[in-house]
């Protein structure tokens, strides 16, 4: 089963981008789109991490669909089922740390303008939701867990439901060990999709757009470093100075995957133009 995303996710800072609790909100506005994430004290808010399992839940859903099974909000699996999909250990901490994240996906709260029509009045409409509204453990009398179940955010399950806000991912994502990777991945494969040219972003806007509570400074150098790594699965990056500025230059570079692998349309127009 190919890994799948929503594209809303991949565009939109939803996630904090630290191993550390983030209890610090995040605010994103740009132009109509307005974005607020929150989290609990006692959890923080959901990590890029956690989203795998919303990664997992959307793969599911784009499946079950294919096979003609009608989907739904409520779904059940094993922990075993959901750590091998996201490439993970099955260990005893493993375990632990997806009951967490499962808890901090409860937990976080998102108000959003996204796929919100206009009052006719004026002004916004924000949705406000979990990512899980609610979700069970079955343990059995030996203490291990016999399954979960959980039931997804109607705005989260809707944005699936769409076939054009849903991207395939690169199974390597799940080996992207760092935060800043992960999401980077995740925006470029968005706005990159297959376009030959490629796509560039403002460095600042991109400082922006990830709501890191790294320094600007800080946060460049990341790049720079992950741009000499050239560790993002089916991309090429480099770092341009044009007109005072530093651009993250990015363009589809397969590697051996076959172009049916990488899936589905151009998200966006190109900006080389610009």
């Amino acid at each position: 089963m190919a890994p799948r995303d929503a594209q809303d996710l991949m565009a939109y800072p939803f996630f904090s981008l630290a191993k550390s609790r983030r209890t610090v909100p995040i605010r994103f506005e740009a132009g109509a789109i307005s974005l607020t994430v929150e989290g609990v004290p006692e959890h923080g808010i959901a990590t890029i991490w956690d989203a795998d399992v919303l990664i997992w839940a959307a793969s599911q859903i784009v499946q079950a669909r294919d096979d003609g099974i009608a989907p739904s909000r409520l779904m059940v699996a094993t922990p075993y089922e959901i750590l091998r999909f996201a490439k993970r250990s099955t260990g005893q901490t493993d375990y632990l740390m997806l009951k967490a994240a499962l808890d901090r996906l409860q937990s976080t709260t998102v108000a959003t303008s996204i796929r919100q029509p206009d009052r006719l009045s004026g002004g916004k409409r924000l949705h406000r939701f979990s990512w899980i509204n609610e979700w069970k453990e079955h343990v059995r009398s030996d203490g291990r867990s016999d399954g979960i179940e959980l039931i997804l955010a109607d705005w989260f399950f809707s944005g699936v439901m769409d076939n054009a806000l849903v991207l395939t991912l690169d199974p390597a994502y799940f080996r992207l060990s760092g935060g800043i990777e992960r999401w980077l991945y995740r925006l470029v494969r968005k706005h990159g999709g297959k376009q030959h040219e490629g796509w560039k972003f403002d460095l600042r806007h991109l400082h922006l757009k990830s709501a890191s509570l790294q320094r600007y400074s800080d946060f460049a150098l990341h790049l720079r470093r992950l741009v000499r790594r050239q560790s993002l699965p089916g991309y090429w990056l480099a770092i341009d100075r044009v007109g005072g500025a530093d651009w993250l230059r990015f363009r589809s570079w397969p590697r051996g995957m076959a172009d049916s692998d990488l899936s589905t349309v151009d998200a966006e127009q190109s900006v080389e133009n610009l």
